[in-house]
C-alpha cells in the first residue's frame, strides 16, 4: 500500500517536476499521507478504506501543486533576467516592470528607465550618467556609490531611494516627492531641484553649496554636518527641520521662509538671520 501512495503523489507531481519546491513540497506530502494512512490502520481500518481516506485528507492536492508550480517557475524566470556586471549603455528599459532586479557594477551610461518599475532595484556601483528615469518607480532602491551625472527625474517615485555618496553632477529632480530618501555625504552643489518636497529626507554630511531651494516644503529633514554656504529658501516651507552644526559663515538664506517655533529656535540659537521668516 505504501508503494499505491508513492504512485498516486507521482501521478499528481509528473506535469510539475524539474522546480525544487516542487520535490520539497512533494516529499513533505508524502511524509504527511504515510503517517495518516499508518494512523488511519492503527484505528482498525484496512488497507482499501486507509487509502481512500486518507487520499481524501488532503483535498485538492493538484491545484495547490499547479499554483506551487506556477509561482516557482516564475521566480525563477526573474532570476534569470539580471543584469550586475555588463555593459548595457544606450539600453531602452522605458516602461518596462523589473522589480528587485540587480544592475550592479554596470555600464548603464545613456539608458532610458522613464516610467519604469524598479521597486526594490541595486545600481549600487553603476554608471549610469545622462539616464532618464523620468516617471520611473524607484521605491526602495539602492543608487548608493554610483555615477548619476546629468540623470533626469521628472515625476519620478522616490520613496526610501538611497542616492548616499552618489555623483549627481547636474542631475535634475523636478515635481518630485522624496519621501525618507537618502542623500548622505553627497555631492550635491550642482544638482537642481525644482518644485519638489521633502519628507524624511537625510543631507547628513552633504555638499549643499550654491544649491537653491526656494519655495520647496521640507517636513522632518535633516541637513547635520551639511555643508550649506549660499543655500537658498526664500519662501519655503519647514517643519521640524535639523541644522545640526549649521554656521553663520555659510550665509543661508531663508528670506520669506514659513518655519514652525521648533525649527526657528534651533536655527536661532546658531545664530541664522530670520529677520524675514514667518513663524507659525
Amino acid at each position: 500500500m505504501s508503494d499505491k501512495l508513492n504512485e498516486y503523489v507521482d501521478g499528481v507531481f509528473a506535469p510539475y517536476e524539474g522546480a525544487k519546491s516542487i520535490t520539497e513540497l512533494k516529499a513533505d506530502l508524502l511524509a504527511d499521507l504515510h503517517e495518516r494512512f499508518l494512523e488511519l490502520k492503527a484505528e482498525g481500518k484496512d488497507d482499501a478504506a486507509a487509502f481512500e481516506l486518507t487520499i481524501d485528507s488532503i483535498g485538492d492536492i493538484e491545484q495547490t501543486v499547479r499554483e506551487v508550480s506556477n509561482l516557482s517557475r516564475s521566480l525563477e524566470r526573474q532570476l534569470v533576467t539580471r543584469f550586475d556586471a555588463s555593459d548595457l549603455r544606450g539600453s531602452d528599459f522605458a516602461g518596462v516592470v523589473a522589480p528587485n532586479r540587480k544592475f550592479e557594477s554596470s555600464a548603464l551610461r545613456g539608458s532610458d528607465f522613464s516610467r519604469a518599475d524598479l521597486t526594490g532595484s541595486s545600481f549600487k556601483s553603476s554608471d549610469v550618467a545622462d539616464s532618464n528615469f523620468d516617471g520611473a518607480n524607484l521605491t526602495d532602491v539602492n543608487m548608493s556609490v554610483i555615477d548619476l551625472s546629468r540623470a533626469t527625474f521628472r515625476g519620478s517615485i522616490l520613496v526610501r531611494t538611497d542616492f548616499s555618496k552618489s555623483g549627481l553632477n547636474e542631475a535634475r529632480f523636478a515635481e518630485v516627492a522624496l519621501t525618507d530618501v537618502k542623500l548622505r555625504m553627497t555631492d550635491l552643489r550642482r544638482t537642481t531641484f525644482e518644485n519638489c518636497t521633502f519628507t524624511g529626507v537625510d543631507f547628513t554630511a552633504s555638499d549643499l553649496r550654491g544649491v537653491n531651494l526656494d519655495g520647496a516644503v521640507f517636513t522632518s529633514v535633516k541637513f547635520d554636518k551639511t555643508a550649506m554656504t549660499g543655500v537658498t529658501f526664500r519662501g519655503a516651507m519647514l517643519r521640524d527641520v535639523s541644522f545640526r552644526y549649521w554656521s553663520k559663515k555659510y550665509r543661508t538664506v531663508f528670506d520669506g521662509a514659513r518655519m514652525d517655533k521648533l525649527t526657528y529656535a534651533g536655527l536661532k540659537g546658531m545664530g541664522a538671520d530670520l529677520s524675514n521668516v514667518i513663524v507659525e
